[in-house]
């Protein structure tokens, strides 16, 4: 087997893998290509001045990682933080910007495989989520699992203030 037939098959089964976690009672899902670590919640530091989705930035081994809260981002009700909460940290392509953020998740379930012909397209109505944010619905056992794209979640005014925090991460490094 060539080195090019394995690369193929593992960027393949890369974008089949998405993690699975719950957020306000839905369980939601991403693509884990983008996706550096997860992490324990802890304590963040509020910042100032910025959209009350941004919960605030911690430091990741010296540098500055603003934290989104997804539920207060798409409306939801906001859960309380506790030992199941998590921060998934992930690497985001956002209008030909690299973005290092964190999620806010209430729980984390398990990486599955789904592959790209196992997703429905996103319904036009029904959903919590405003749709221009769900990449798809995965059929599963219990019903569905709605897939984000957080690629789409972020206004470019949103995606300005998370590259700057990043930025100034950098600067001060």
């Amino acid at each position: 087997m060539s080195l090019e037939h394995i690369n193929d098959e593992l960027e393949v089964t890369e974008q089949d893998q998405h993690l699975t976690f719950d957020l306000s009672d839905e369980e939601l899902a991403i693509q884990v290509m983008n996706i550096r670590e997860i992490i324990r919640y802890g304590k963040l530091t509020k910042m100032p001045m910025v959209p009350d989705f941004i919960e605030g930035v911690i430091n990741l081994r010296g540098n500055v990682v603003p934290v989104i809260n997804l539920a207060a981002k798409f409306g939801l009700s906001r859960q309380e933080a506790d030992k199941r909460t998590c921060i998934i940290i992930m690497e985001v392509e956002i209008e030909e910007n690299t973005v290092v953020m964190g999620i806010v998740v209430d729980k984390v379930h398990q990486v599955i495989e789904i592959p790209e012909d196992n997703i429905e397209p996103s319904p036009t109505l029904g959903a919590t989520i405003q749709t221009n944010f769900i990449k798809g619905m995965a059929r599963t056992e219990d019903g569905f699992i709605i897939i984000l794209d957080i690629s789409q979640i972020f206004s470019a005014e949103e995606v300005a203030i998370v590259s700057d925090m990043n930025r100034d991460s950098e600067v001060e490094s």
